[in-house]
């Protein structure tokens, strides 16, 4: 079996070895630094990690680690970053942390005695859209001058982000599905698809544009869903006419080359509780969310993922009616989120994309015993009847513990030999 065969089998809940994913998607990726610490430890040549994805750090998997460590899927990256530039002619980076890495051309910063600045779509006429601390590892959104007025806002503000993808957008999808038929498609393939995530806390601020209009203070953000519901919706209704314009010109473009789409990042949970009420998701994301799914469902072969950190359980009943196929990171520390009661209660209605090592506690924090214990656990839990896909819960962080990682990716390996 290929890798994507392994991971097609999961996806369409069957029995069988587990996929294991690092590096598909901005939320199931490792930070460059881990990486370059994981690279060392299994013998890779010594060169400086591409940083393809600035906002969060993260690395570029390379070929040779997928390799060794038997990564099933592969990342469809998009045209652009979340700074609005395109990743291109790479050079080296000295990060504050003393780190090499390959940044574009169009990675452009400046630094004071507080941090490191980036700007939207590289240029520095503009304010910065984004900092990294000092002692931070990445980059933290910067409120921006905007003079919005709140009792008279109008849609298309809040639109400049959503747009038609351009035919230079479109080639550069294209190229991607040329280089996945060449290459006979050995990997389950996983893109971010454009337009789809709903209110997603990423995206508001606006990082990729010059200058933003519209709502862009997360905090005004909140208050708006919470005080003005018809104006969300006429907004989200905006946005998916555009979204189901650009998901037809992506299939065109990507056809079945593309196995999973990412439609949503947008999170609904807290550490104890949700965002909002079972009722609001249901009259505000549902209906939109239903719309993109059936077209999704109706018209290509991809399967639709949906994230959301946090205390999600009451919402996975909503989760899967909005016609999801794909649960991620599955955060099974935070309230109510019981592995095994999450797994019996939904384990026909998703598969499940995460869901393994702890990286907020266990995997940063524990020993190379306690995250194999976890590991060993999760796996027996999701695997049961398919429908998993190994990964850790969200972004794999600058300072883990190298022996954290090979014991959570060696207890993997085990498990999946005794299969």
């Amino acid at each position: 079996m290929t890798h994507r065969d392994i991971a097609l089998n999961a996806l369409n809940h069957k029995s069988g070895k587990v996929p294991f994913d690092l590096g598909a998607t901005s939320i199931s990726g490792i930070h460059c630094l881990a990486l370059e610490k994981l690279c060392d430890y299994y013998g890779l040549e010594k060169s400086p990690p591409i940083m393809h994805e600035p906002l969060q750090m993260l690395g570029e998997v390379p070929q040779k680690l997928r390799e060794i460590i038997g990564i099933d899927t592969l990342p469809l990256h998009t045209p652009s970053t979340f700074f609005g530039y395109k990743n291109e002619d790479f050079r080296e980076w000295k990060t504050p942390w003393g780190q090499v890495v390959l940044v574009s051309k169009n990675f452009n910063i400046t630094e004071d005695e507080k941090g490191v600045y980036i700007y939207p779509q590289g240029d520095m006429t503009v304010p910065p859209s984004a900092v990294m601390p000092r002692s931070g590892h990445f980059f933290n959104a910067l409120p921006r001058p905007n003079d919005v007025d709140m009792d008279n806002l109008k849609i298309e503000d809040n639109l400049e982000e959503f747009a038609i993808l351009t035919e230079s957008d479109l080639q550069h999808w294209r190229n991607l599905a040329q280089q996945v038929r060449d290459s006979g498609h050995p990997y389950c393939t996983v893109a971010h698809l454009p337009g789809t995530g709903l209110g997603d806390i990423a995206f508001v601020p606006g990082l990729a544009l010059k200058h933003p209009k519209g709502v862009r203070d997360c905090e005004e953000w909140y208050m708006l869903l919470a005080e003005d519901e018809d104006f969300v919706a006429d907004l989200f209704d905006a946005q998916v006419e555009i979204a189901l314009k650009n998901l037809q010109l992506l299939w065109d473009a990507l056809g079945d080359t593309l196995d999973v789409g990412v439609v949503c990042g947008t999170d609904f949970g807290t550490q104890i509780s949700t965002f909002c009420s079972i009722e609001k998701f249901r009259n505000l994301w549902m209906p939109r969310y239903k719309i993109i799914n059936n077209w999704i469902h109706k018209n290509t072969t991809w399967k639709s993922f949906k994230h959301s950190c946090g205390a999600v359980y009451g919402l996975l009943d909503s989760f899967a009616e909005s016609g999801f196929d794909i649960m991620n990171p599955v955060q099974c520390a935070a309230t109510g989120m019981d592995a095994q009661k999450i797994k019996d209660n939904f384990g026909s209605k998703f598969t499940f994309w995460g869901a393994g090592a702890d990286t907020q506690k266990i995997l940063p924090f524990g020993t190379p015993a306690e995250v194999k214990a976890q590991t060993r656990e999760r796996l027996e839990i999701f695997s049961k009847d398919g429908g998993f896909i190994f990964n850790t819960i969200h972004n794999i962080q600058a300072n883990v513990p190298l022996e954290n990682l090979v014991a959570m990716i060696e207890e993997l390996r085990s498990f999946n030999q005794e299969r």
